[in-house]
């Protein structure tokens, strides 16, 4: 009996020591929903998110975990929802065998600090690539630009970063398709990211990500993308953030845009911000005779107010898109046009 009593009092002593080692467990989340009039009536932006007309919609609620034990760190998130299921990433091997309707991995990777300096990460992580993210939350516009829907959502992979200073550090790593979180072609892009700080208030990140797709449904990519992003605390109430980006396919076409993003703090509680967006689709070059297709220009801005009160944020927003070709629909649904407006209301909550 006493033998029984010391193995367990040594368990018990031995998991609280290692308990006391790392850093408590942290949970959190967010969860969003919103309505939003499109003033054609319909559907008519067809930018990610935010796409159904005249509904109080839901957006997903988002589960996170985070543990630190040593030098070692684990992350992971689910989403459940249509922003974060039909809309985001495929959620299955097979969609229609699972009716599209389940979880989805948002983030699962772990991370290793071998020094202050240097550090390695592996797994299912949110894409370095541009400014806007899935999540409702970091992102000040409840819409999303074309850059961000033409971008990767997350890179599957293995990467390294060594930070040279606290001001220039480097990341570099081999990464699957986009968006898969498997991937049976085999490891195929490689990515990098600079990161620069120069100065107080300045933070900037080069990122660079190339590669080729060897087919099938997860053909999402298959060439070079060059991606910017910076932005400038001019102060504590003046923020200007920049996003361009450059995609070329190897074999033809691609995209190229660039976004503004200046914001001012009323108070700690209230801010409005636009969003200037310019967005080109390359042109493509016939093919064995086939005809020379013009690629379409895009001008988007976006006026949103961000009214916060503790977790809670009421986002409304209000939208003008101009497309070059036409890419729109009037009011009876089968006239084109180059004009979109919409307005919406969303609520977002994080803990």
């Amino acid at each position: 009996m006493r033998k029984f009593l010391f193995i367990i009092t040594s368990s018990l002593i031995s998991t609280l020591s290692y308990a006391q080692d790392g850093s408590p467990l942290e949970i959190s989340g967010y969860a969003d929903a919103y309505w939003k009039y499109d003033f054609a009536k319909q559907e008519n932006i067809g930018t990610y998110f935010a796409n159904d007309h005249n509904s109080v919609s839901l957006g997903m609620l988002g589960l996170g975990l985070k543990k630190s034990t040593g030098k070692a760190t684990f992350v992971g998130e689910v989403a459940f929802g249509p922003r974060g299921q039909y809309l985001s990433i495929p959620n299955g091997d097979d969609r229609e065998a699972n009716g599209g309707n389940s979880f989805h991995i948002q983030n699962l990777y772990a991370s290793y600090n071998f020094t202050d300096q240097f550090s390695m990460t592996a797994g299912y992580m949110g894409t370095f690539i541009g400014y806007e993210v899935i999540s409702p939350v970091p992102n000040f516009h409840y819409s999303t630009s074309y850059l961000f829907g033409a971008g990767p959502f997350q890179n599957a992979g293995i990467k390294a970063t060594y930070a040279f200073s606290d001001k220039v550090s480097l990341m570099a790593g081999v990464f699957n398709d986009w968006n898969v979180y498997r991937d049976l072609n085999g490891v195929s892009h490689v990515g990098a990211q600079l990161s620069l700080a120069p100065v107080e208030g300045l933070t900037a990140y080069l990122n660079f990500l190339t590669g080729s797709s060897a087919g099938g449904e997860n053909n999402y990519s298959s060439g070079t993308l060059v991606d910017l992003v910076a932005s400038y605390d001019f102060s504590p109430k003046v923020t200007l953030a920049l996003n361009a980006a450059d995609y070329s396919f190897r074999s033809d076409g691609g995209y190229t845009g660039v976004a503004l993003y200046p914001r001012y703090n009323i108070t700690d509680n209230v801010g409005v911000g636009l969003r200037a967006e310019y967005f080109k689709n390359k042109d493509v070059k016939g093919v064995d005779g086939a005809e020379d297709v013009d690629g379409s220009q895009i001008t988007a801005f976006t006026l949103s107010a961000r009214l916060k009160h503790g977790g809670l944020s009421v986002i409304p927003e209000i939208r003008l898109d101009n497309d070059d070709q036409s890419g729109f629909l009037k009011k009876d649904g089968m006239t084109a046009t180059k004009q979109a407006s919409q307005a919406s209301i969303a609520l977002v909550y994080a803990f």
